[in-house]
């Protein structure tokens, strides 16, 4: 007998554990070595980010605002701060203890060959570098401070007058509640944002570098898609930052609704093409993985096709032309045997050519629609619309 190749120690690799944030958070006692004290970080930094403007908006009178938007009715605003921000926040946690596992399970189940373990820990240790420069992060927040207050100030603020700031001509004369808004506020939520899109980076750019590998796929697994249904499945603890997409999109919209006379109708494509590019940024690199699944499952498909043919011919020349003459087929192994290569041969033929299910895929839609539902009650009231529920349902 033959002893089996141990499995080398898979890599310890999380997407957040580490970089200039995170070091930070520690010192500041708002996180422990593995994100602890999320809670106390969601309502640290979103107050921090928050409560000033209150407190300043309350000293110039604009709380409630009467010839502006009161602070009070800026629903933008508190969903992105009180809402959208803490999510951001919780989704650290998340993040890290469902993805993490995934790089094991490339080892663990063999899909990445003995011969590309060095190629795959290099990636890793790649991808680790990447996660902790302090140039990135440091490059990100000057883009956060020089293109996002751009935008911010151009395209997302409100043109009226607004209790953090008053257009004149083309510009915009911010408040002191404006101030702390545009310079505190907004880059605090745009940098953590930001922040979460170059994790994807490197977390995609980590997979694509696995599926340039020599990868071992099964094409009889039971998971239809070849043993890395893995990565479909654990795509959901992403869906925290979908919802926090879903849930600035419904703030941005809920604005131009009540304050600007629009209709939530006038956005359903905006509202329908936002929520599958959402969904595609999370489930659409993983499909860099499709070739290694449509070559396995069309060699799967000859090897046990023909397989199936010889034992079909040989089950049909025993038991069909009656090659086993005074044998009784009731209980026969042979039949058990016909079945299980039948079902076999099902699953190769009924094998994904992307390594995730239309449940992956629906679950991301829903975490990114849910902020949005609320707003149908501005085109159709409450009873009317239990109404139409019940009548589908029942």
């Amino acid at each position: 007998m033959t002893t089996p190749t141990p499995i080398e120690e898979p890599p310890d690799f999380s997407l957040v554990l580490g970089g200039p944030l995170f070091q930070m958070f520690r010192r500041a006692h708002l996180s422990g070595p593995a994100l602890e004290l999320v809670h106390r970080r969601m309502l640290v930094i979103p107050l921090f980010a928050w409560l000033p403007l209150a407190v300043l908006s309350t000293m110039k009178g604009h709380l409630f605002g009467s010839q502006t938007l009161g602070f009070v009715y800026d629903i933008e605003s508190h969903v992105r701060l009180l809402v959208a921000l803490p999510v951001l926040i919780y989704a650290e946690l998340v993040v890290h203890r469902r993805i993490s596992p995934v790089l094991k399970r490339f080892l663990e189940r063999q899909v990445v060959t003995s011969e590309d373990t060095p190629a795959f820990h290099a990636a890793v240790a790649v991808a680790t570098r990447l996660r902790n420069s302090p140039w990135l992060e440091l490059a990100l927040l000057l883009f956060v401070y020089t293109v996002g207050h751009w935008v911010w100030q151009n395209q997302v603020a409100l043109g009226a007058a607004t209790w953090y700031a008053v257009p004149e001509g083309a510009s915009m004369h911010l408040t002191p509640a404006g101030y702390w808004y545009g310079f505190v506020s907004i880059p605090i939520f745009q940098f953590i944002l930001f922040r979460w899109y170059l994790r994807l980076v490197i977390w995609f750019w980590l997979l694509w570098r696995v599926s340039r590998l020599n990868l071992h796929l099964v094409p009889t697994h039971p998971d239809r898609a070849g043993g890395i249904e893995f990565l479909g499945e654990n795509s959901y603890a992403f869906a925290p930052i979908l919802f926090a997409q879903g849930a600035l999109m419904a703030g941005l919209i809920a604005s131009r609704i009540f304050y600007q006379g629009q209709s939530l109708l006038s956005f359903k494509v905006t509202i329908v093409a936002l929520i599958g590019f959402f969904v595609f940024v999370i489930l659409g690199p993983l499909t860099m993985f499709t070739p290694h699944l449509f070559r396995t499952k069309r060699a799967g498909l000859s090897a046990y096709g023909t397989l199936a043919t010889v034992y079909v011919d040989d089950f049909d020349d025993k038991w069909i032309r009656g090659g086993a003459k005074g044998e009784q087929i009731l209980g026969t192994a042979d039949i058990q045997s016909l079945a299980d290569l039948g079902n076999s041969y099902s699953v190769v033929r009924e094998m994904r050519l992307v390594p995730f299910a239309l449940s992956d895929v629906g679950l991301l839609v829903a975490a990114v629609a849910l902020p949005v539902l609320p707003l149908v009650l501005t085109i159709m009231p409450l009873e009317e619309l239990v109404n139409r529920l019940i009548k589908i349902v029942f």
